[in-house]
């Protein structure tokens, strides 16, 4: 079946394949090109048949899918044809028809012309005006709609709000670009002047007063049309006819260039002469402009040296393509003899070229330049060099070292454009004046100016294959261009443009002239593309040695190379440096460069990261050459590593260790004296004091990974090294820099297992002891790195103080009592450090040669107790400091404790060895006997049971539903790795069929996400094994007080309310509702939490809420219990509470108490009219207003002929007012209702305001006072 469905595939795409063939060239590009061509072409249909665009929504949309392809103008181009000429038809047919007066034309022509200048903006002014009717008819028609359009503004400076006034000018401007070049005098085409003979010979024609006229406005103005009426003043001043309108706008221009002041409007006129004298240099002839160039020339030069130019990029930018179009202008055109004529254009020099094809080639050039240097004599003589052109040269040159690249991209192009036009020798001196460029006293833009006119010379063939061998030197230099400025480096855009260099090289030169050349530029060339820090210069150098590559024959493993370091690979750094550099040095040629550079100027470099990243690198080309890296590289950098340079000796450090750690993964033996040379590094480096200052904690840093790998290698080291060394590590270990503790206890680890693990056992037990005692140091540094050490220990420190160690951990994962002492960091650091420790014994005791002992019976069993119920105590640590809930750090960690506990224990039980089971008879011998001294069921043997399967279970599952996104998607993580584990099995689970529905194999399963986490783990709280667990976790989500978006909080309450309103349980012998089970549940967090703000506040928020859809009041005999015991509750956690979070929840949980139609009402009600003498009015407030609504709810609390009385005495006086001013009203309402009021000067907990001193143990001012502000909206 399967192959008959690829079989009809495959005849599907032949068939479609054919269709194509056989179609019209419309219906193929209509079909793969423009996707979107049926709703473009409906618009066309729509707007020709109305004669205008019938709404202007609908252009607007037809602009937006052109903005789709403004990357790829060229996919639109087929289909101009088709959209502009009937637009443009309508504008002319519309025009004539309805005249220009009216506005009506303006409505037609605006929304029409939105869609044209989108084509002219997204395929260019030159591939849309070939669409554009050009009648002699049309030049007036044009004038006379550009004059209408003329004085529109629009109503909006952003594009996609513009009605079409602007686009309007563009497009009239670009069809008058087309039109003023009639075949005609423009005379006989002005209508105003055809039955009049009074126009002299020297007058111009009103026609043309009007365009110029139009376009000089335009000049003045920021927009598009500035450049657009350059355009059509360079057509139009250009034509035979128009000598003396050209020569009365050059004395204009003079007037304007003369005149710059320091006004902003007058800049943007400015702008626009200079850019349009440029295009009318580019389109004129050279008899025409070499009358004005003097005038044009002192205008241009003397605002290129003002101050107003100095201060403006894109006026330097066009008075540079000015200066080399008046050059150009003032030289003849011909084409230099000398000129080298590679086959620039052409690709057909193959890869099998025959050697004799090559000396065919070879001798031709040769013959080629030996005429040359018999013509250029002659040519020199002949050649008329004009003044200005030196000046001109010298400006072009002064560009090449602007700070702005768009000026020096101008300038680049300006000297190459000049330069073809002169002769050898004045060529040479262009190309010495280039090259002076390359000076090291020049800054980064005089070098990436260089290049570019590098570049520019070699695409011209002006740069001779007998210059390159002084060219090329140059070209390497820039090619490694990086000069650090204080924190960071300059050269990126000289590299780059060093590369664009070479990339000239190869496709301007024969492959004979290159072949030496490419040999000498490869190597670098590579190297700049695996190791530059930048992409764009890593991608250019691989560009340029495959513009080499291909372009110049055979070049060894060429091909390959290029295969390797394509753009993809090379667009991440670490790729570049670890497997592409990797990869490219096996070829002969590369290995010694690639060094070289790492050494030279990675190792070095300012970036830490990429001098981390060099070492690496470095290390992995060892394999290559061994014997040259363990003397050569090694010689080299270990005197580095003492250098007064910090980011030479941190590189050196790190890159000696790597070299070390990868020759004994080589296999090589290092000499004796290399090892003791490599064992003084770190003394040396202490001795001097390079610790010190700004970079000591970065070389602190590369010590610890130094002494890590010199440990991995195992160096051998004298005793007082060692011991030394032992220090270091210790000493960064108590550092306040997380990386710094963190690479030494990567060192600590290797070093004890390489020099410390055969230790005798006083040393042993001495040096446990020193880190045990560390747990307790008071400097906080010393108790976070201590417990990541000790979690490093090998199993031989650990194996006779186990018991000691683990229990010290243990405290250690506690909250500490003093509250000045508590660190979230440090008990992070002692659960890890308490998981490691029991991976290394179990891994211990599984890889002794011993039986199994009693000993090793009671760590199995102290895991079990002690460990993971310190694991799960953690699970409840939320401490709070400024940075937030950073007890979030110790639960993650947990999580992942419980879990590899849980592995250990379930290994341990499948192994058989507690309970007999072990396939093993001595094993099992020796358990059977020891197992029924201990204990009498062997049940009991099990180390993992249900108990302890369905706390961890309910313990992950909290986490899973509390607040943080990233804690409930490590603890769902934590859960499907324990019920999906392929190498052990974790038994006795309870629900664990519902588990696995709710925790099901998706790829995509998101759990960070409220709205898909929480509908699945709220069907747990039908267990009543997990239901509590996940009920304390869900509470606080409910009941969120940071929630300022409300969407945790919506979601988790939507939940909650959706479980309720479910199926009630399946077994027709539970008549227990899942709302009186949550109602049970809640008493017991209210219960279990008492006094815990943390907890108490969002349940009690989340009670509320739920009271407010009317739950758990309509459980029938269980809503009095229920609510006497909150109103039990409220009554311990409310009393003497300055928590307004939490009297606002009480309070109106009262209320709703209040309200139900119950013996119970009585009760709350009498304690809610407690708040109206509250001490604080806003609770005064708040009672007041939970009062009033129970009175309307609920008229039996007041007798009938009161409620009235009540109602107005509530609603009428201002409860936040003074308690004296309240005195009379709060008593006569309590006599209404029926209770003793009680004295005025008393708190709402009964203890009296004036005598009473003691405070409330939670009662904080300050805490109190932000409470208060929270709760008023700020």
């Amino acid at each position: 079946m399967e192959q008959q469905n690829e079989e009809a595939v495959i005849a599907t795409a032949m068939n479609q394949a054919e269709d194509d063939e056989y179609d019209s060239k419309e219906k193929v590009l209509k079909k793969y090109f423009l996707q979107e061509w049926n709703t473009v072409k409906a618009f066309i249909d729509d707007t020709v048949s109305n004669g205008r665009v019938s709404n202007l929504p609908s252009a607007y949309n037809i602009r937006s899918i052109m903005d789709k392809y403004k990357e790829q103008g060229q996919l639109l181009e087929p289909y101009l044809e088709s959209i502009v000429p009937p637009l443009m038809n309508i504008i002319r047919s519309r025009t004539i028809e309805l005249g220009v007066v009216t506005d009506e034309i303006l409505e037609i022509v605006n929304p029409i012309c939105i869609v044209v200048h989108s084509l002219v903006h997204v395929c260019g002014y030159k591939s849309v005006i070939r669409f554009f009717p050009h009648q002699v008819s049309d030049l007036e028609l044009a004038v006379s709609l550009l004059e209408k359009c003329h004085p529109t503004y629009s109503i909006s400076s952003q594009r996609d709000e513009s009605t079409g006034e602007n686009e309007a000018k563009c497009v009239m401007l670009l069809w008058l670009y087309i039109l003023v070049l009639v075949p005609f005098d423009i005379s006989s085409v002005d209508t105003s002047i055809a039955s009049s003979d009074n126009l002299s010979e020297f007058e111009i024609v009103p026609l043309v007063l009007r365009i110029i006229g139009f376009c000089k406005d335009y000049l003045s103005t920021a927009g598009p049309m500035n450049s657009m009426a350059g355009l059509v003043l360079s057509r139009l001043l250009t034509r035979p006819d128009m000598p003396k309108a050209f020569n009365s706008f050059v004395e204009w221009t003079h007037e304007v260039m003369t005149s710059v002041t320091s006004d902003v409007l007058q800049h943007f006129e400015v702008l626009g002469t200079i850019e349009a004298l440029a295009a009318i240099f580019k389109a004129g002839s050279r008899n025409l402009l070499l009358d004005v160039i003097p005038v044009v020339w002192n205008d241009t030069s003397l605002l290129y040296k003002s101050s107003i130019a100095a201060g403006n990029p894109l006026l330097r930018k066009n008075l540079i393509k000015l200066t080399q179009r008046i050059g150009l202008a003032s030289l003849p055109h011909r084409l230099p003899s000398w000129r080298y004529t590679g086959r620039t254009a052409k690709l057909n020099i193959s890869l099998n070229t025959s050697s004799k094809a090559n000396q065919s080639n070879l001798s031709v050039n040769d013959n080629y330049s030996n005429s040359i240097e018999l013509t250029d004599e002659a040519e020199d003589e002949d050649m008329d060099v004009p003044e200005n052109v030196e000046e001109i040269i010298e400006i072009l040159l002064a560009g090449l070292r602007d700070m702005v690249t768009v000026v020096r991209w101008s300038a680049g192009k300006g000297i190459g454009r000049i330069t073809s036009h002169l002769t050898s020798s004045l060529s040479e001196e262009v190309l010495s004046s280039v090259l002076e460029l390359f000076s090291p006293g020049e800054g980064e833009g005089s070098w990436h100016g260089g290049c570019l006119a590098l570049a520019e010379l070699a695409r011209r063939g002006l740069l001779l294959p007998a210059s390159l061998p002084k060219v090329v030197p140059v070209v390497l230099k820039a090619l490694h261009y990086d000069v650090r400025r204080g924190p960071y480096s300059v050269g990126s855009n000289v590299r780059d443009a060093a590369a664009y260099v070479c990339w000239a090289f190869g496709r301007a030169y024969y492959h004979s002239d290159m072949r030496n050349i490419l040999e000498e530029l490869a190597p670098h060339l590579l190297t700049v593309a695996c190791y530059d820090r930048e992409v764009n210069c890593r991608r250019a150098a691989a560009a340029a040695f495959q513009e080499n590559v291909g372009r110049q024959g055979n070049y060894p493993h060429g091909i390959d190379i290029v295969n390797t370091a394509d753009y993809f690979s090379l667009s991440s750094r670490a790729n570049s440096y670890l497997h592409v550099a990797f990869s490219i040095a096996q070829y002969e040629g590369y290995l010694i460069p690639f060094v070289s550079d790492l050494l030279d100027r990675k190792i070095c470099h300012w970036d830490k990261s990429l001098r981390e990243l060099s070492a690496e690198a470095l290390s992995l080309l060892v394999k290559y050459d061994p014997p040259y890296f363990a003397s050569a590289v090694i010689e080299k950098l270990v005197p580095c590593t003492l250098s007064s340079d910090l980011c030479k000796r941190h590189g050196a450090t790190l890159a000696t260790g790597e070299l070390v750690f990868a020759l004994h993964q080589c296999d090589y033996a290092l000499p004796s004296d290399k090892q003791k040379t490599l064992a003084n590094v770190v003394p040396a480096i202490e001795k001097a004091r390079l610790y010190r200052g700004k970079g000591g904690e970065i070389m602190r840093a590369a010590v610890s990974r130094f002494i890590e790998c010199i440990s991995l290698s195992k160096v051998a080291l004298p005793e007082k090294i060692k011991k030394s060394l032992l220090d270091t590590l210790n000493e960064n270990l108590r550092h306040p820099n997380s990386q710094i503790q963190n690479a030494a206890v990567k060192g600590l680890k290797h070093f004890f297992y390489a020099y410390l693990r055969d230790s005798d056992d006083k040393s042993t037990i001495v040096l446990t002891e020193k880190y045990l005692n560390m747990l307790t140091d008071p400097n906080v540094m010393v108790r976070r790195g201590s417990p990541l050490a000790i979690g490093v220990f090998p199993y031989e420190l650990l194996a006779n103080q186990w018991r000691n160690v683990l229990l010290k951990l243990c405290g250690c994962c506690k909250i500490e009592k003093n509250p000045r002492e508590r660190d979230a960091e440090a008990r992070v650091n002692a659960v890890k450090g308490l998981v490691s420790v029991c991976e290394t014994l179990i891994s211990g005791k599984e890889n002794t040669t011993t039986s199994f002992t009693k000993n090793d019976f009671s760590l199995y069993i102290f895991i079990k107790n002690e460990v993971m119920g310190s694991l799960f105590k953690a699970l409840d640590d939320y401490s709070l400091d400024r940075r937030g809930d950073v007890g979030s750090w110790v639960r993650a960690a947990a999580l992942d404790g419980l879990e590899r506990c849980t592995y250990m224990l379930c290994k341990i039980d499948k192994s058989g060895c507690l309970s007999g089971k072990s396939d093993d008879n001595d094993v099992g011998s020796l358990a059977k006997p020891l197992a029924g001294s201990m204990l009498n069921k062997n049940a009991e043997l099990l180390l993992f049971d249900e108990d302890l399967a369905t706390n961890l279970v309910g313990g992950i599952c909290k986490q899973a539903v509390e607040k943080l996104d990233k804690l409930r998607a490590a603890a769902a993580s934590v859960l499907y790795r324990i019920l999906y584990n392929q190498m052990i099995y974790i038994p006795y689970i309870p629900f664990r069929e519902k588990l696995e529905e709710i925790i099901s194999k998706e790829a995509d399963a998101e759990w960070a996400v409220p709205s898909y986490t929480y509908p699945r783990f709220v069907q747990l709280l039908q267990f009543g094994c997990y239901s509590r667990d996940v009920l304390s976790g869900l509470v606080i989500s409910v009941g969120d007080l940071a929630d300022t978006e409300k969407s945790l909080k919506r979601v988790s309450l939507l939940t909650l309310l959706e479980y309720l309103e479910g199926i009630e349980s399946e077994d027709p012998n539970t008549t227990t509702s899942r709302e009186y089970m949550l109602s049970v549940d809640i008493l017991w967090v209210l219960q279990q939490y008492r006094k815990d703000d943390r907890v108490i506040v969002p349940t009690l928020k989340a009670i509320e809420s739920l009271l407010s859809k009317k739950i758990f009041l309509n459980m029938e005999a269980q809503t009095p219990t229920f609510c006497a015991a909150v109103l039990d509750s409220l009554a311990i956690e409310l009393k003497g509470s300055a928590n307004f979070s939490k009297l606002y929840a009480g309070i109106a949980i009262l209320g709703y108490i209040a309200s139900v139609p119950e013996p119970i009402h009585t009760r709350a009600f009498s304690e809610l009219l407690t708040f109206l003498s509250h001490p604080y009015p806003k609770i005064r407030k708040a009672s007041a207003e939970q009062v009033y609504l129970v009175l309307l709810q609920n008229g039996n609390l007041v007798a009938e002929d009161k409620i009235e009385k009540a109602l107005e005495i509530i609603s009428e006086t201002c409860w936040d007012d003074d308690m004296d001013l309240i005195k009379h009203q709060r008593l006569e309402f309590f006599e209404l209702a029926g209770l003793e009021a009680g004295p005025l000067d008393k708190n709402s907990d009964g203890t009296t305001t004036k005598t009473s001193t003691k405070k409330p143990e939670n009662l904080d001012e300050n805490a109190s006072y932000s409470s208060l502000v929270e709760s008023s909206g700020f």
